[in-house]
């Protein structure tokens, strides 16, 4: 996929169980893979939805803050969000035998810094980072603790 990267990984847990949590902003910190977001800020929904807005505080390097915008979202199928760079994280679900087949991306191709993201080689360390993201992801659905 051109200025887009994925990973996907499926996870022994219904589908509307993981669904449920990547649309709470507040377990982004939990289970984040670049341990770069902190916390929720402001008046985050408890539940994100269509063109909800949420803000974050963030870390690398230095710290900042974000706010991202839901651009999709098909209950139980698929959520994604944009922040003003342009770039969008998406997450995808689909039944499997073993569970639920969930797919991150990182989709940069809508980026003001397409080329610069790239030279910084974020989508090697993106790639890394959802990996990680989903492993953390397991990790608490099974056990409470995306540290075990």
């Amino acid at each position: 996929m051109p200025n887009k990267v994925s990973v996907e990984r499926v996870i022994a847990a219904p589908r509307d169980t993981l669904f449920n949590l990547i649309a709470d902003p507040t377990i982004h910190p939990v289970i984040d893979g670049t341990r770069s977001v902190l916390a929720t800020r402001g008046q985050a929904p408890k539940r994100l939805s269509l063109n909800a807005k949420f803000g974050m505080d963030m870390k690398r390097g230095t710290k900042y803050r974000i706010t991202n915008t839901v651009v999709e979202f098909v209950e139980g199928e698929q959520i994604a969000w944009r922040h003003f760079a342009g770039h969008v994280w998406r997450y995808t679900f689909s039944d499997t035998t073993a569970g639920t087949r969930i797919t991150e991306t990182f989709d940069y191709s809508g980026s003001r810094w397409r080329i610069g993201l790239k030279i910084a080689g974020f989508p090697r360390k993106n790639t890394a980072a959802m990996t990680e993201t989903l492993a953390r992801l397991e990790r608490y659905v099974l056990t409470g603790d995306p540290e075990s």
